[in-house]
């Protein structure tokens, strides 16, 4: 009994000397979030209330402080939008790696959690044994040479986190893991902006092909018009030339545009997951797309809590702090204990009799004492590039501030863009319906109809290209506000999202 009393007391040890040794702090910095100054607007001179005529459709106001919808898209009211961005966000490749390399991130720091806990081994081990008696002397007690021994084990090991290198490198993975995290936002955030756009240029480019077509063959009965007058003598031969090079260019640009076109529709394919050969028209109609009235335009401090590319260096620098506390915590002393216990018999059912059973507890305690200055070195490094880490979370930060006013003098600038071109529209509009009528009052000839349809679709062309211009600069405000899903408020992926 003596010896089970032992082995009480010997645990009893163990596990106190475990309380005491686990109970240290964690050495290095404490991680503390970078203290960045933050604007009270993001442009030079305050931006208008609205942007856009107020008695158009494409008026738009900004919401200061507005939370970002995390299915902005489905402001521009496209069903068929709605469901590209839902195939894109299930079946994007992209997406598949980003998820895999979270997963992959979650399970080191599962992994790592694990060494909070001892390690707890079991063997057996049997074996049959031949003694050469007449050299040595026998091993056994009984003298026997030809036997079978049975040895069961139980081994403890357990590494108290004294100075926090484990607790530190945990903190590590974990800043690790939000990053990964962070990414992935990132990458539902830039693949829907994509989509987006891209569907938004598809569209685009069927209308200016569209509108290209009824130009060439404006151009094609002017210049059979000419010909004709040309042959009765009412035209030269220079105003013949000079319509045939129209006509030309006119279909020069119509092949450009269907190469655009085809190529836009391959990316979308890919984007969504799919071959550039299953592509197919995505039947969005540029006129039949919302233009969203409220834009939520969210303060620079909300900004940096949304943005994933932002928060994804912040957690950069977390990460880098806890590498300084490995490094400090790797200069202290290290200690582990390990302790077994088991038995061992020629006989199976007596390997934990009294007489068979042994067990040990041991501690150890290391320490460098001369390593050439590897380690202050390794600290050092670790401390430069903590500050490397928080140089680029404020070169992020500042890009993102850029990236949002860059936008919105875009959408400034575009709105005035577009309602030019719709003047410019409604004015040869105007003007073809008035030539119109002269040519059926005999006041002008079917040239100068023809003439004022030319410019009437050059200049929807222009209206086409700018409207769709509004449309990517409201998604790029979208995507500059960051609509971070991960972040605080607005937990949680948009619905049919993996």
């Amino acid at each position: 009994m003596s010896g089970r009393r032992s082995v009480a007391c010997g645990w009893r040890a163990g596990v106190l000397a475990l309380a005491v040794l686990g109970a240290g702090c964690a050495a290095g910095p404490d991680y503390r979030r970078p203290e960045l100054s933050s604007p009270d607007r993001y442009t030079r001179a305050p931006l208008p209330a609205a942007i856009g005529a107020a008695a158009t459709h494409d008026a738009q106001r900004f919401i200061q402080g507005a939370p970002v919808s995390r299915e902005w898209w489905r402001g521009f009211g496209s069903p068929a939008l709605d469901d590209l961005v839902r195939r894109a966000l299930v079946h994007n490749p992209t997406v598949d790696a980003a998820q895999a390399a979270l997963r992959q991130a979650e399970e080191e720091v599962a992994a790592q959690r694990a060494s909070y806990f001892p390690t707890i081994q079991a063997s057996y081990s049997p074996s049959r044994s031949l003694n050469p008696v007449g050299t040595i002397s026998p091993t056994l007690s009984s003298g026997q040479a030809l036997y079978t021994l049975h040895t069961a084990q139980l081994t403890v090991g357990y590494v108290p986190d004294v100075f926090g290198l484990n607790r530190r490198t945990v903190e590590s993975l974990r800043a690790q893991a939000d990053m990964q995290r962070d990414q992935l936002d990132a990458t539902y955030l830039t693949l829907a902006a994509n989509v987006v756009d891209t569907a938004i240029q598809e569209a685009s480019l069927q209308a200016q092909i569209d509108a290209t077509k009824a130009a060439i063959g404006a151009d094609a009965r002017a210049l059979s018009i000419l010909r004709r007058q040309a042959a009765m003598g009412g035209a030269s031969g220079l105003d013949v030339a000079a319509q045939a090079a129209a006509l030309a260019q006119a279909r020069q640009n119509l092949p450009v545009l269907r190469k655009a076109l085809e190529q836009t529709r391959d990316l979308l394919a890919v984007l969504v997951g799919a071959l550039p050969s299953q592509a197919g028209q995505a039947d969005i109609d540029l006129a039949a797309l919302r233009l969203p009235a409220a834009l939520p335009l969210s303060l620079p401090s909300q900004v940096i809590r949304q943005r994933p590319d932002v928060l994804a260096a912040e957690a950069q620098v977390h990460a880098a702090s806890a590498e300084v506390g490995i490094a400090v915590a790797n200069r202290l002393p290290q200690f582990s204990i390990s302790a077994q216990y088991g038995g061992s018999s020629t006989q199976f059912s007596r390997m934990f009799t009294d007489d068979n059973v042994f067990w040990s507890l041991a501690g150890t305690v290391s320490q460098t004492l001369f390593d050439f200055g590897a380690l202050k070195h390794r600290q050092r490094a670790a401390e430069a590039a903590l500050d490397q880490a928080k140089a680029q979370y404020r070169s992020v930060v500042l890009a993102a501030f850029q990236n949002v006013a860059d936008t919105l003098y875009a959408l400034d600038q575009d709105s005035s863009v577009l309602a030019a071109a719709t003047q410019a529209e409604a004015a040869t509009r105007k003007t073809r319906d008035l030539t119109q009528r002269q040519l059926q009052a005999g006041a002008v000839n079917a040239l100068v109809l023809l003439g004022a349809e030319q410019a009437f679709q050059q200049a929807r062309i222009a209206r086409i290209q700018a409207v769709a211009a509004r449309y990517e600069d409201t998604v790029a405000l979208y995507q500059s506000m960051g609509t971070g899903w991960g972040s605080p408020g607005n937990e949680g992926r948009p619905s049919g999202m993996p």
